[in-house]
């Protein structure tokens, strides 16, 4: 192979995927992956777009990335930044070779030839081939775990989010191809993303009864999946949408892991954000989990410092993380986005006090994730090893959460029961069971 390729990812598990689902458009075309990006003759920057501090890191990538190359290779830009800003990209920054929005092939020469060509307009010279990149094959997982992304897209309108207007309406894939894509990886766990997991299929559906039932088609995807690989679990699950079947459905895998989207706990201010619920449907919902799993883990996001936040709706929200004991959270300060309801919102409330806002949401709830975790020591669980020295149980998702420090000479996909034995910060410390029983080998 002549020509050699260096991809930067940067924000949500959904670009991962999108990465690597270009790596193997690239490998089709005869490039082959370079050790680091001075060896590439073309680099890729992958973009995040979601808030300001994203879009910054992008920023700073791209110029780093620029540094690093070497002599008459191309530096391509793509992924949200490049979709949501890609004529002012292109313009603003003439170290870019190309600005590539998604469905868009990295062959074209010209930045603004590929932003046009993007917004359809087809008078654009030289070839225009799109592909759809949700429906790209992508190679093999190098580790024992994958995302695997089931739609583009989300049909909601969040106040605070600008993505719909970037990534465009839910676009499902179908259950045919997803479970396809699941057997080909060859892991023991699949991780389902997308940007309203449980709303997948809703758009696939011509039935109007079909879409206003209480299953849209996850469901029936979690249980094909789950047939698949030995671990199924999901990110991004709007509150509303949690339902009996689809608590069931979950619990049914054997990873009682409920990723919950829900930003705030403060009724009025979640209704100022165009969401759903407030603290005591929040609070009665994952009691009837734990009523059902004991064991279940509970992840979610929280934004501080959105228009109109007082100090009442942070302490509402204070109170809802210490009466909910999650195991995991992460706590952002609120990004004005243009073209969001949030953006011409007046009672903007000071960067500074958000800020002092979410540093007393996170320590509260760092410690609440501490005692979590000493909870366990003692505790057996089967841990699946990501690479040597690191595994996780049902408990941590990939790249997320803390993880489970095993002996080195577990290898890589190794899945077993093991015992906790000590617990620092977020991270837990095990050994694996035989090693108790008689000290044999895997």
């Amino acid at each position: 192979m002549d020509e050699r390729f260096w991809i930067t990812t940067l924000g949500c598990p959904k670009n991962e995927v999108d990465s690597q689902k270009l790596t193997g458009r690239l490998a089709a075309a005869g490039y082959g992956p370079a050790q680091n990006p001075r060896e590439a003759d073309l680099v890729v920057v992958n973009t995040c777009a979601f808030i300001e501090d994203a879009r910054a890191e992008s920023i700073e990538t791209i110029f780093e990335l620029d540094g690093l190359r070497k002599p008459g290779s191309r530096l391509v830009v793509t992924g949200c930044l490049a979709e949501r800003s890609g004529e002012e990209l292109a313009d603003a920054i003439g170290e870019i070779d190309l600005v590539a929005g998604f469905g868009v092939p990295v062959e074209l020469r010209t930045a603004r030839r590929v932003v046009r060509a993007a917004a359809g307009d087809l008078s654009a010279d030289g070839p225009v081939h799109t592909f759809d990149l949700l429906e790209l094959p992508r190679p093999p997982s190098s580790a024992p775990w994958a995302y695997v992304k089931v739609a583009e897209g989300c049909d909601r309108r969040c106040g605070f989010c600008a993505i719909p207007s970037f990534r465009g309406k839910q676009r499902s894939r179908s259950s045919a191809s997803i479970l396809a894509e699941i057997e080909a990886l060859n892991v023991r766990e699949i991780v389902l993303v997308a940007q309203d997991l449980a709303s997948y299929g809703r758009d696939r559906s011509t039935d109007a009864r079909q879409r206003e039932s209480e299953d849209p088609g996850i469901v029936e995807l979690i249980d094909a999946a789950a047939q698949r690989v030995d671990r199924v679990r999901l990110l991004y699950l709007y509150p509303s949408s949690l339902n009996d079947r689809l608590v069931e459905a979950v619990l049914g895998t054997g990873v009682p892991y409920f990723d919950l989207s829900l930003q705030h706990a403060s009724g009025s201010l979640l209704r100022k954000m165009r969401r759903w619920g407030d603290a005591a449907r929040f609070l009665e919902r994952l009691r009837r989990i734990r009523r059902l799993e004991s064991g279940a883990v509970f992840r979610s996001s929280f934004i501080l410092g959105y228009p109109g936040e007082t100090e009442d709706d942070h302490d509402q929200l204070l109170r809802f993380i210490e009466e909910a004991n999650l195991d995991w959270a992460g706590f952002f300060t609120f990004s004005r986005e243009e073209g969001t309801l949030a953006a011409g919102l007046g009672e903007q409330v000071p960067s500074a006090l958000a800020l002092e806002r979410l540093r007393e949401c996170s320590e509260l709830q760092d410690s609440i994730t501490a005692g979590r975790r000493r909870e366990l020591v003692g505790t057996m669980s089967d841990v699946l090893v990501d690479r040597p020295g690191r595994g996780r149980s049902y408990r941590e998702a990939p790249e997320i959460d803390g993880v489970i420090r095993v002996p080195r000479s577990l290898p890589a996909g190794w899945l077993g029961p093991v015992r906790i034995t000590g617990a620092v910060g977020t991270d837990l410390h095990a050994v694996p069971a035989f090693e108790l029983v008689s000290g044999s080998a895997p």
